[in-house]
């Protein structure tokens, strides 16, 4: 059947976000809700389409809100609505949907209107990161209009950011982005620099020297003239000042509303956010974090590595000597400390919430041979356990949230569920565990929280399961 059901609908879904979820599938022509019942039906164009939902969705099942939605095929043929208000509306918000140029697509294009102050390619990463992963940006200048391509990971999350960023300005009353799918369906960027970049690759060559901050001048009207020497690098904290003094409006949030930063008395949240516009706009592209409120008794240099390793390469990690529930965590590259950022900020490892900011220090120091500290510093850049080394890896696609499903993979044939199960259980409670049926190399395993699948994760990636065969574990966004 050309009709897809979607179960465990959350009790508040909206019609948008059911025929979005249709559309990252591709073109759907009806939709019937039920949200007294947490359902819905998508009638998909064609047969095909239906089926490559259903079927995508068995392996990676879709969610709304972080809830996992169930898909199955219909029993209906085709939809049959009535001409209700509510079902009238539906159309109309469907019809209105499906018109967007080129449909749902991996790729951006963003136009900036309006145009005061200056745009970094590295401002365009922080504000479309929060709804997913930012594989390549390539930003130019076309009719006298500032224009990017933005390619994320998938279709879902690049309709996600148009949705939620379409006719929002960056800065108060200014740099209104205009928002639409491009007609590419992939991105070719031969250098990482100031105007491209392809965060999957670190290898590409820089090209010829550009410069896209703009002048001195320009970043001081920027800033709103409160008292800056007009250089593009002033420090941090002046710049967070000046932020702040001229209520320049903070970058987008992970709900999608633009909010402005007024008074001295903010919030953590938007405090941090402050510090990495401030960073981005000073020319500081810090890849060390600073990391607070950590499990003394339980947290070492090799348990940072490997959570913080799911999310990017980590280099050096220093827990402080005199302070250690504090640590500093040197990733590969800026790209990779804001993923940690966005997807381990205020997550509890050891029962305690992890503070996850990015620091003033540029690298971390090793100290000298002897030292007293030295354990608890630890240099890990050619570390075999590096996620994100080689150039364009598939891994890049699958960076995921926290969850208690864990995906396995390099399991030798000869290992039992039985045996996984017992290794797991140490950690904590097993409620589910599913081999792959096209590839018994992999498996789904779902700890009873999400704090215990952190904890086995941390414990259990690499563990050694034959000759020459090492456990990997990362997080899932798939349910059994």
């Amino acid at each position: 059947s050309k009709v897809v059901h979607l179960r465990s609908l959350p009790s508040d879904v909206t019609d948008n976000e059911v025929i979005q979820l249709g559309l990252s599938y591709g073109h759907v022509t009806n939709v019937l809700m039920l949200k007294g019942k947490n359902q819905a039906f998508l009638e998909m164009e064609d047969e095909e389409i239906a089926n490559q939902m259903v079927s995508s969705s068995g392996l990676n099942p879709p969610t709304i809100r972080q809830r996992i939605i169930y898909v199955q095929f219909s029993n209906h043929k085709e939809l049959k609505t009535d001409s209700s208000p509510n079902q009238l509306k539906t159309q109309a918000i469907l019809q209105a949907m499906q018109k967007r140029e080129g449909g749902p697509n991996h790729v951006l294009r963003a136009v900036i209107e309006n145009m005061l102050y200056p745009i970094t390619l590295d401002v365009l990463h922080t504000i479309f990161s929060k709804f997913g992963v930012i594989l390549k940006i390539i930003t130019f200048t076309k009719s006298s209009q500032f224009q990017a391509l933005i390619q994320m990971a998938d279709a879902l999350q690049s309709q996600t950011a148009k949705l939620s960023l379409d006719g929002q300005n960056i800065y108060n009353g200014c740099c209104t982005l205009r928002i639409e799918y491009s007609k590419l369906s992939a991105l070719n960027v031969k250098f990482n620099n100031d105007k491209s970049r392809d965060y999957t690759r670190n290898d590409l060559p820089t090209g010829e020297p550009t410069s896209i901050l703009g002048t001195g001048n320009a970043l001081h009207s920027m800033l709103g003239g409160a008292g800056l020497m007009p250089s593009p690098y002033t420090n941090q904290t002046n710049i967070a000042a000046a932020l702040q003094q001229s209520q320049l409006a903070s970058l987008a949030s992970a709900t999608g509303a633009l909010h402005h930063l007024t008074g001295t008395g903010m919030p953590g949240s938007s405090t941090q956010m402050v510090t990495q516009l401030a960073a981005i706009v000073g020319g500081g592209q810090t890849s060390v974090l600073h990391v607070s409120n950590l499990n003394e008794e339980m947290v070492t240099p090799e348990v940072l590595f490997l959570l913080f390793g799911v999310y990017g390469d980590v280099n050096r990690v220093k827990i402080m000597y005199q302070k250690k529930s504090n640590a500093l965590v040197q990733m590969n590259d800026n790209n990779q400390a804001q993923n940690v950022i966005r997807f381990l900020d205020g997550v509890k490892l050891y029962d305690r919430p992890l503070q996850i900011t990015l620091s003033r220090h540029n690298q971390v120091q090793m100290p000298r041979e002897g030292q007293e500290m030295a354990k608890l510093t630890q240099d890990y850049t050619n570390s075999p356990l590096h996620r994100f080394k080689k150039p364009g890896s598939k891994n890049f696609q699958n960076i995921f949230a926290p969850s208690e499903v864990l995906h396995l993979s390099n399991i030798p044939p000869e290992t039992t569920e039985e045996f996984l199960r017992e290794k797991f259980e140490e950690f904590g409670g097993v409620v589910g565990f599913k081999f792959f049926v096209k590839d018994r190399r992999m498996a789904l395993i779902q700890m009873s929280s999400l704090e215990e699948a952190i904890i086995c994760l941390v414990t259990l990636h690499n563990l050694k399961l034959g000759e020459s065969n090492h456990l990997r574990v990362s997080f899932s966004k798939g349910h059994i």
